[in-house]
Order: structure tokens, then sequence, then C-alpha cells
């Protein structure tokens, strides 16, 4: 009875939300781990929602899920919670710092490649119940190119790529891009290279990677900004609070709002889309089988 009741609320708290809500699909990644990815999702996310923008945060790092940590937060439901059908979609939703909005992965994604007909049914009719729930869904994939990982980088509308500064995160960076471009997909890439010690750094790193792509792959990827290095990221971190709460007016802060700012002056009203969701659904469904 209880059940049906939580059942019933959700329903009425979600049936009015316009299905026509224009949405953006975004999939974050790394060459490696340890460059940041996570930390840089979920800040972007919070800066976003800043601007007045409502955001999804999706971990779909398997293994390593680490959003919820990041937070100091112990989600009670994850996604495999959903794949199991024991919940809803709405159930699994949490609420992080400034109201921000996740899914916290788990081990939920090791179960996408073995899902039954009846459970790929019901993963895609519970997904596609977040189209026009947000502006921004973004998904925090893992580091380097796993079979998970390449389903959402391929399914989204577009791929952030973080690297940092150090010659191995800009070769693994390049690789992935190499391999992603190697197997026909038509992915939209944009960069960020995170932790630079001044835009300088950030400039010339981006600059290495984008015209090694122009010359052997034939790429343009474009740069959204530079993180800066700061000792209030780690102290945000053993804190268990992002970076941009702890400290806005921290330096990687400033940069953080100033990246954003530019990532949305670059967004065009084609980008934003009301079929985002299904769109999606539709590329990583047909991965799955």
């Amino acid at each position: 009875m209880n059940d049906q009741a939580q059942e019933l609320r959700n329903l009425i708290k979600h049936q009015g939300k316009s299905a026509e809500k224009p949405t953006r699909i975004l999939a974050v990644t790394s060459g490696k781990g340890g460059v940041g990815k996570s930390n840089f999702t979920l800040n972007f996310a919070l800066a976003l929602q800043k601007k007045g923008f409502k955001v999804l945060v999706f971990d779909a790092d398997i293994g390593l899920a680490n959003i919820d940590v990041l937070m100091g937060i112990t989600p009670k439901y994850n996604l495999y919670h959903l794949l199991k059908k024991e919940k809803t979609i709405w159930d699994i939703i949490h609420n992080g710092y400034n109201d921000l909005q996740f899914i916290a992965g788990g081990s939920g994604f090791n179960d996408l490649i073995r899902l039954s007909e009846e459970q790929l049914d019901y993963f895609q009719e519970q997904i596609g119940q977040l189209n026009g729930h947000a502006d921004f869904i973004i998904f925090d994939t893992g580091a380097g190119l796993s079979k998970e990982t390449l389903k959402f980088i391929v399914a989204a509308q577009e791929t952030i790529v973080v690297t940092t500064p150090e010659p191995t995160s800009i070769t693994d960076a390049y690789a992935i891009i190499k391999m992603v471009s190697s197997m026909d997909y038509d992915i939209r890439f944009r960069l960020v290279v995170n932790r630079v010690t001044d835009w300088r750094e950030g400039k010339q790193t981006a600059e290495k990677i984008s015209m090694v792509a122009k010359q052997f792959l034939n790429l343009d990827i474009p740069t959204i900004g530079y993180v800066l290095d700061d000792a209030a990221v780690s102290k945000a971190v053993k804190k268990q609070v992002p970076f941009t709460v702890a400290f806005p007016s921290s330096g990687a802060s400033k940069s953080m709002y100033l990246l954003t700012d530019h990532f949305i002056a670059n967004q065009k009203p084609a980008d934003m889309s009301s079929g985002a969701v299904k769109g999606f659904l539709n590329r990583m469904i047909k991965l799955l089988k």
C-alpha cells in the first residue's frame, strides 16, 4: 500500500512536466584516471545550475562511481535498483548540494549488457521519463575506453574530454579521441584542461591536442576552457564539499565559472533538443542489443 501511495505521489509530481522542454545530453570522459574528471563534472553541473539551468548528473563511472562521495552523501538507491525493477527512475534521483540532482551508478552499469528484453524495455521506459526533466543531463563516464564508456560517448550529443598538462594525460586524451573516431561514430568532442598553472599553459595544452587531431584525424575539437590548479580543490575533496560551494572565491571556482560562461555562450538553439533523451536511448539500445 505504501509503495502504491509513493507511486501516486511521483505521478502527481511529474505529470505536469512538459516533454517539450529542450534538453542537452553530455558525456564527460578522460583518457586516464586521476585527472579530476568527476570533480570537474560535479562542479561544472553546479556552475550550470548557478546560471539558472536545471541539471541532472548521472554517475556512469563503473566500479569507481564517486559523485556521491565527493558530496559526502550515501544514496539509498542507485541504478541497480532500477534495473532490478525494484524502484522507479524518480526513486533513484537524489539531491546533493544546492539541490543538484544526481543518480548514483553503483554496480548497475555492469548489468546493462546482461539485461533481458523485459528489463531493457523497463530501463528504456523509465529513462525516457527524463525527457524534458532537465536542461542538461550529464553522464560522468569511466576513464579510458571501456565498452560501457563507449556506449555513453556514442549515445550522448556531446562529449567533454578532460585532460591535464601532464604529457601522459595529453597522450591518453588524444588516444581516446582517436580510438572513438576510428570507429566511424559521429562524435562531437569538446576539450577541458584541468589543473593548469595559468591560462597560457592551458592554451598550449589544448592546442597540442587540437592540432594533432586536426592534422591526423581531420577533427575540429574546440576548447571549452581551463581550470586552475588550486589547493582549495583538495581541501574541498577532504571536506566532501564541492569546491565551488566550499570555496566560491577560489581560483579554481572562478575559472570554472568562466569556463561555464564560455560553454553557455557557444550553445546554439539547435543544440537543445526536445527529443534528446529519446535519441540518446535509441543509440544506447542499439549498442546494448
